[in-house]
């Protein structure tokens, strides 16, 4: 059994064992001409959530799938933030995902996070991916850690040859963007990355317009197929089937005995206000692991350093005048250090008593 949100990469081998690098492997025409068609109208109708459970083949529920889209700014530029998290289970032991995206209105990655972790008797698997746009390069950063075992894996590329990057976030969007305009164009093939972080060939095909239950209800969605190619092993297929409005309403791996499936139709849950709510897990907030506001704290930090730095060279008297002040401090070493820092700038206030002057005061 697959994770809820496993990594669609993580089912290829990897690819890199014969160097092979971004170079020989790039996007259609047809794809980077998919990804610059896009209107801010589409992107506005993308801005919802969707929420399905795991399923195995016997119906039994297994875990839960929760995705988010909305608009935000980073680093003072419009993009849309994407998060998206799982939580199940593989043969009783816990596992989840998490992805946290930011990506520019023609799905480029500006900045994402990938986080997935296997929980096993005695020790635990954990992936944790992050790549940043920086300049004119893509920069990742994954480290594995099973058990006590650590390994890292740091890779860079030019902007030019990861032109299609499609990522465990992006895809998502791509996708939903894809079943809103109800057609997938001809040779949309994209690049992903593989465990080694090779770049290798996703594509997407249109499944056809095909019918699921939903909540009890018989309902019309839109199919569309992503295979992700392998140098040495069989590529991997997923099917994903959207409702008109773009809630995704079914997910799954070809050849997996579980699937992510669409419980109640989005109108029947809005609608419906005596409906159970989805009670969700309280987590302590640890902001240095969120991306989001890890990225808003280190703009303020370099925005405060700027600020500190032109006042300290509009003037320049204060370094003087501070390292006077440690000067007599380290030479006169006092028990009292409040008392002492008063005495010493009491001189440089506009009112003060002349015999409480640090001059007056004996060797």
């Amino acid at each position: 059994m697959e994770a809820p949100l496993e990594s669609e990469a993580a089912a290829v081998a990897s690819a890199g064992a014969d160097g092979l690098v971004g170079g020989e492997f790039k996007a259609s025409e047809e794809a980077i001409e998919f990804l610059s068609s896009i209107e801010p109208a589409e992107l506005q109708r993308c801005v919802f959530s969707d929420s399905l459970v795991t399923v195995s083949e016997g119906g039994q529920e297994l875990g839960k799938f929760a995705l988010t889209v909305e608009f935000a700014r980073r680093i003072q530029r419009p993009c849309l933030l994407l998060h998206g998290h799982s939580q199940g289970a593989i043969d009783n032991n816990p596992c989840g995902t998490a992805v946290t995206a930011y990506l520019s209105s023609d799905l480029e990655v500006l900045e994402q996070d990938h986080h997935e972790y296997l929980k096993l008797e005695g020790h635990t698997l954990d992936r944790r991916c992050h790549m940043v746009r920086r300049d004119e390069e893509m920069v990742i950063d994954k480290v594995t850690t099973t058990g006590e075992v650590r390994g890292k894996n740091c890779v860079s590329y030019h902007l030019s040859a990861v032109r299609g990057l499609v990522t465990e976030g992006s895809n998502l969007l791509l996708m939903r963007l894809m079943a809103l305009r109800k057609k997938v164009p001809e040779n949309m093939t994209f690049i992903s990355l593989d465990q080694e972080l090779h770049i290798i060939h996703t594509t997407y095909t249109e499944v056809g317009p095909t019918q699921l239950e939903v909540g009890g209800e018989t309902v019309e969605v839109f199919g569309i197929e992503r295979r992700v190619d392998s140098v040495k092993d069989v590529s991997a297929t997923w099917h994903c089937y959207f409702l008109p409005d773009g809630h995704l309403a079914s997910r799954g791996q070809v050849g997996s005995p579980v699937i992510m499936r669409l419980l109640q139709l989005p109108s029947q849950l809005e609608n419906d206000p005596l409906k159970d709510k989805p009670v969700f897990e309280k987590r302590p907030l640890v902001w240095e692991e969120d991306m989001q506001m890890h990225s808003k704290f280190l703009d303020r930090k370099e925005e405060l350093k700027a600020d500190y730095a032109s006042y300290m060279r509009q003037h320049p008297e204060l370094r003087v005048l501070l390292a006077d002040f440690l000067h007599f401090l380290l030479l006169r070493k006092p028990d009292d250090i409040f008392r002492f820092a008063r005495e010493y700038f009491l001189p440089f206030a506009s009112r003060r008593p002349p015999e409480t002057s640090l001059k007056t005061s004996p060797l």
